[in-house]
Protein backbone atom coordinates (compact mmCIF):
# COMPACT_ATOMS: atom_id res chain seq x y z
CA UNK A 1 0.00 0.00 0.00
CA UNK A 2 1.69 3.44 -1.23
CA UNK A 3 2.67 6.04 2.05
CA UNK A 4 0.11 8.19 0.98
CA UNK A 5 -2.67 6.09 1.03
CA UNK A 6 -1.36 3.91 4.29
CA UNK A 7 -1.60 7.43 6.13
CA UNK A 8 -4.57 8.61 4.78
CA UNK A 9 -6.47 5.26 6.69
CA UNK A 10 -4.35 5.24 9.42
CA UNK A 11 -5.76 8.79 10.12
CA UNK A 12 -9.25 7.70 9.44
CA UNK A 13 -8.82 4.99 11.89
CA UNK A 14 -7.87 7.45 14.41
CA UNK A 15 -10.69 10.20 13.62
CA UNK A 16 -13.47 7.31 14.06
CA UNK A 17 -11.78 5.80 17.44
CA UNK A 18 -11.37 9.35 18.70
CA UNK A 19 -14.92 9.79 18.29
CA UNK A 20 -16.24 6.42 19.82
CA UNK A 21 -17.97 6.38 23.15
CA UNK A 22 -15.90 5.98 25.35
CA UNK A 23 -16.84 2.54 27.78
CA UNK A 24 -17.48 2.53 31.48
CA UNK A 25 -18.06 -0.70 33.70
CA UNK A 26 -21.14 1.25 34.79
CA UNK A 27 -24.33 -1.04 36.45
CA UNK A 28 -27.90 -0.07 37.10
CA UNK A 29 -28.73 -1.68 40.04
CA UNK A 30 -31.81 -0.13 40.86
CA UNK A 31 -34.60 1.80 39.26
CA UNK A 32 -36.53 3.62 42.58
CA UNK A 33 -39.84 6.10 41.29
CA UNK A 34 -40.12 8.58 43.98
CA UNK A 35 -43.67 8.77 45.06
CA UNK A 36 -46.06 11.07 47.32
CA UNK A 37 -44.52 13.58 45.63
CA UNK A 38 -46.29 17.35 46.51
CA UNK A 39 -49.34 18.14 44.10
CA UNK A 40 -49.52 22.10 44.06
CA UNK A 41 -51.51 23.99 41.65
CA UNK A 42 -49.21 24.14 39.05
CA UNK A 43 -48.38 25.83 35.18
CA UNK A 44 -45.10 24.04 34.69
CA UNK A 45 -43.99 20.64 34.95
CA UNK A 46 -40.18 19.19 36.19
CA UNK A 47 -39.30 15.56 35.51
CA UNK A 48 -36.01 14.55 37.65
CA UNK A 49 -33.41 12.07 37.34
CA UNK A 50 -31.74 11.30 40.74
CA UNK A 51 -28.76 9.37 40.19
CA UNK A 52 -27.17 7.65 43.35
CA UNK A 53 -23.93 6.99 42.92
CA UNK A 54 -22.50 5.68 46.78
CA UNK A 55 -25.27 4.00 48.52
CA UNK A 56 -27.16 7.44 50.05
CA UNK A 57 -29.74 6.19 52.61
CA UNK A 58 -33.21 6.27 50.04
CA UNK A 59 -35.03 7.53 53.24
CA UNK A 60 -32.78 10.35 52.78
CA UNK A 61 -33.14 11.05 49.13
CA UNK A 62 -36.83 10.59 48.89
CA UNK A 63 -37.43 13.41 51.72
CA UNK A 64 -34.84 15.94 50.64
CA UNK A 65 -36.46 15.77 47.04
CA UNK A 66 -40.47 16.40 48.49
CA UNK A 67 -38.97 18.90 50.56
CA UNK A 68 -37.60 20.54 47.55
CA UNK A 69 -40.85 20.16 45.81
CA UNK A 70 -42.83 21.72 48.28
CA UNK A 71 -40.04 24.61 48.00
CA UNK A 72 -40.52 24.94 43.80
CA UNK A 73 -44.14 24.96 44.56
CA UNK A 74 -44.05 28.66 45.63
CA UNK A 75 -43.28 29.28 42.10
CA UNK A 76 -46.01 27.26 40.33
CA UNK A 77 -43.61 24.55 39.30
CA UNK A 78 -44.81 20.93 40.26
CA UNK A 79 -42.38 17.96 40.53
CA UNK A 80 -44.57 15.70 38.70
CA UNK A 81 -42.06 12.59 38.66
CA UNK A 82 -38.25 11.73 40.12
CA UNK A 83 -36.77 8.46 39.41
CA UNK A 84 -34.16 7.53 41.39
CA UNK A 85 -31.42 5.50 40.07
CA UNK A 86 -28.68 3.57 42.24
CA UNK A 87 -25.41 2.85 40.22
CA UNK A 88 -23.05 1.07 40.64
CA UNK A 89 -19.32 2.60 39.09
CA UNK A 90 -15.83 2.26 39.68
CA UNK A 91 -14.49 4.19 43.10
CA UNK A 92 -13.13 7.18 41.56
CA UNK A 93 -16.65 8.06 39.38
CA UNK A 94 -18.40 8.05 42.46
CA UNK A 95 -16.99 11.42 43.09
CA UNK A 96 -17.60 14.72 41.38
CA UNK A 97 -14.34 15.12 39.27
CA UNK A 98 -14.60 16.98 35.87
CA UNK A 99 -13.37 14.21 33.13
CA UNK A 100 -14.70 11.08 34.97
CA UNK A 101 -17.85 12.79 35.61
CA UNK A 102 -18.67 13.94 31.82
CA UNK A 103 -17.84 10.42 31.43
CA UNK A 104 -20.86 8.92 33.23
CA UNK A 105 -22.97 12.16 31.76
CA UNK A 106 -22.24 10.89 28.72
CA UNK A 107 -22.95 7.79 29.20
CA UNK A 108 -26.31 7.64 31.54
CA UNK A 109 -28.85 7.21 29.55
CA UNK A 110 -31.61 9.48 31.20
CA UNK A 111 -33.49 12.53 30.75
CA UNK A 112 -32.27 16.11 32.72
CA UNK A 113 -32.21 17.51 34.86
CA UNK A 114 -29.89 15.05 36.90
CA UNK A 115 -29.28 15.16 40.17
CA UNK A 116 -26.23 13.07 41.17
CA UNK A 117 -25.58 11.95 45.30
CA UNK A 118 -21.64 11.24 45.35
CA UNK A 119 -19.33 9.70 47.43
CA UNK A 120 -17.60 13.77 47.65
CA UNK A 121 -15.81 15.84 45.36
CA UNK A 122 -12.63 16.42 43.86
CA UNK A 123 -13.01 19.99 42.37
CA UNK A 124 -11.08 22.82 43.71
CA UNK A 125 -11.95 25.04 45.11
CA UNK A 126 -14.19 22.05 47.10
CA UNK A 127 -18.12 22.77 47.22
CA UNK A 128 -20.88 20.60 49.13
CA UNK A 129 -23.22 21.22 46.14
CA UNK A 130 -22.83 22.42 42.35
CA UNK A 131 -24.97 23.25 39.68
CA UNK A 132 -24.08 23.14 36.02
CA UNK A 133 -26.31 24.91 34.11
CA UNK A 134 -25.96 25.66 30.18
CA UNK A 135 -24.04 29.15 31.08
CA UNK A 136 -20.94 27.54 33.15
CA UNK A 137 -21.17 24.26 31.15
CA UNK A 138 -19.34 25.35 27.77
CA UNK A 139 -16.12 23.35 28.25
CA UNK A 140 -17.97 20.48 29.41
CA UNK A 141 -21.49 20.24 27.91
CA UNK A 142 -22.02 16.69 28.78
CA UNK A 143 -23.02 18.43 32.45
CA UNK A 144 -25.29 20.72 31.50
CA UNK A 145 -28.35 20.97 33.37
CA UNK A 146 -26.84 18.38 36.43
CA UNK A 147 -26.48 18.98 39.81
CA UNK A 148 -23.73 17.59 42.20
CA UNK A 149 -24.20 17.11 45.87
CA UNK A 150 -21.37 15.54 48.12
CA UNK A 151 -22.03 13.08 51.14
CA UNK A 152 -22.16 15.46 54.20
CA UNK A 153 -24.09 18.46 52.32
CA UNK A 154 -26.51 19.46 55.00
CA UNK A 155 -30.36 20.27 54.88
CA UNK A 156 -30.50 18.59 51.62
CA UNK A 157 -34.07 19.53 50.66
CA UNK A 158 -32.89 23.21 50.63
CA UNK A 159 -29.66 22.11 48.65
CA UNK A 160 -31.53 20.73 46.38
CA UNK A 161 -33.75 23.50 45.71
CA UNK A 162 -31.43 25.95 45.67
CA UNK A 163 -29.66 23.88 42.69
CA UNK A 164 -32.08 23.21 40.67
CA UNK A 165 -33.02 26.79 40.92
CA UNK A 166 -29.67 27.72 39.48
CA UNK A 167 -30.34 25.14 36.81
CA UNK A 168 -33.64 26.36 35.97
CA UNK A 169 -32.19 30.06 35.98
CA UNK A 170 -29.43 29.10 34.50
CA UNK A 171 -27.57 31.80 36.72
CA UNK A 172 -25.09 31.53 39.20
CA UNK A 173 -26.40 34.42 40.96
CA UNK A 174 -26.93 34.76 44.61
CA UNK A 175 -29.27 36.52 46.71
CA UNK A 176 -28.40 37.28 50.47
CA UNK A 177 -31.73 38.55 51.76
CA UNK A 178 -32.90 37.19 54.81
CA UNK A 179 -34.93 33.96 54.44
CA UNK A 180 -33.87 33.73 50.50
CA UNK A 181 -33.50 30.51 48.55
CA UNK A 182 -31.00 31.80 47.06
CA UNK A 183 -28.38 33.14 49.77
CA UNK A 184 -24.93 32.10 48.98
CA UNK A 185 -24.79 29.48 51.92
CA UNK A 186 -27.95 27.65 52.05
CA UNK A 187 -29.88 27.42 55.45
CA UNK A 188 -32.66 25.46 56.92
CA UNK A 189 -35.75 27.63 56.74
CA UNK A 190 -34.79 30.06 54.02
CA UNK A 191 -36.54 28.86 50.97
CA UNK A 192 -38.23 32.11 50.10
CA UNK A 193 -38.13 33.05 46.43
CA UNK A 194 -38.90 36.54 45.07
CA UNK A 195 -41.49 37.30 42.00
CA UNK A 196 -38.25 38.10 39.95
CA UNK A 197 -36.16 35.04 40.74
CA UNK A 198 -39.64 33.16 40.13
CA UNK A 199 -40.09 34.54 37.00
CA UNK A 200 -36.55 34.09 35.65
CA UNK A 201 -37.10 30.18 36.82
CA UNK A 202 -40.38 29.53 34.85
CA UNK A 203 -38.89 31.61 32.01
CA UNK A 204 -35.40 30.25 31.40
CA UNK A 205 -36.75 26.49 32.14
CA UNK A 206 -39.30 26.42 29.72
CA UNK A 207 -36.89 27.95 26.91
CA UNK A 208 -33.87 25.16 27.48
CA UNK A 209 -36.54 23.08 27.98
CA UNK A 210 -36.50 21.69 31.11
CA UNK A 211 -40.13 22.48 32.35
CA UNK A 212 -43.13 21.73 30.32
CA UNK A 213 -47.06 22.81 30.28
CA UNK A 214 -49.09 21.51 33.18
Amino acid sequence: MPFRVLLTALLTVFAVSSCATPTLPMHIQQRIAISDLPQPEADLQLTLSIADLDGWPQPDITTAVREAAQTLAQCRIRIVAAELLRIKVPEPHRYFDTPRSRMLARILPVSKPTIYFAAGTRQVPAFDAEAIGRGNSRTRPELADTVWIARGARDLGIVIAHELAHVLMDSGAHDNTPGNLMAESTVAGQTRLTVQQCAKMRDTGARNGLLHPA
